[in-house]
């Protein structure tokens, strides 16, 4: 599984130079031989790897009021041990959100390190940013224990100074990637089971 989360992060094209620098430090960090899993909460290893998730569509994006960070954030998870990032996608937006991907989950647009905040303060978390497609008008279950609200924002009302401190650089890259048709991010990778 190492080599298959290496060649995720390595599939990433940076765009701007701290994305390249957080690139560079994923790659090391896998390399390394560490564990890449966070294998006991809150943060066994101090350093683990995440699988954000923006769901989008049309120029907005859903956000979660997150209990622990205190902060409106993309919906995602901790990898677990032996897991794809891809299928903790998947997974994670089962367990948060009530609903499965109408398409096949595709490589994801960034990557961030970061010092997480809030009531679980003092890791790191190595975030792969994916990108779901979905409706406005998909019904949503959301996991209550975890979240206060869900709310979609139109990408020019999201609340920066309230959020991941990479979602400005993350929203200017999706602007960045859509396509004629309105659409964001890459095309899945034929072949990956989720």
């Amino acid at each position: 599984m190492r080599h298959a989360i290496r060649a995720e992060i390595a599939a990433i094209k940076p765009h701007d130079p701290l994305e390249q620098t957080h690139l560079a430090e994923a790659l090391a960090w896998v390399d390394s031989g560490a564990e890449l899993c966070r294998i006991a909460r809150p943060a066994t290893p101090p350093k683990h790897l995440v699988s954000y998730f923006a769901v989008v569509d049309a120029g907005h994006i859903l956000l979660v009021d997150h209990k622990n960070a205190r902060l409106w954030l993309p919906t995602g998870g901790h990898v677990e041990p032996g897991e794809h990032p891809r299928v903790t996608v998947v997974r994670e937006l089962r367990e948060e959100l009530g609903f499965a991907p109408a398409a096949e989950v595709a490589a994801p647009l960034m990557i961030t390190c970061s010092e997480t905040v809030g009531l679980t303060a003092g890791h790191a978390d190595v975030s792969l940013w994916y990108v779901v497609h979905a409706r406005r008008s998909q019904p949503l279950v959301f996991d209550q224990q975890e979240f206060h609200a869900v709310r979609w924002f139109a990408f020019n009302d999201v609340p920066l100074e309230r959020s991941d401190p990479h979602m400005k650089r993350f929203i200017e890259k999706l602007n960045a990637t859509a396509d004629r048709s309105g659409r964001w991010g890459r095309a899945p990778t034929p072949g990956l089971d989720h």
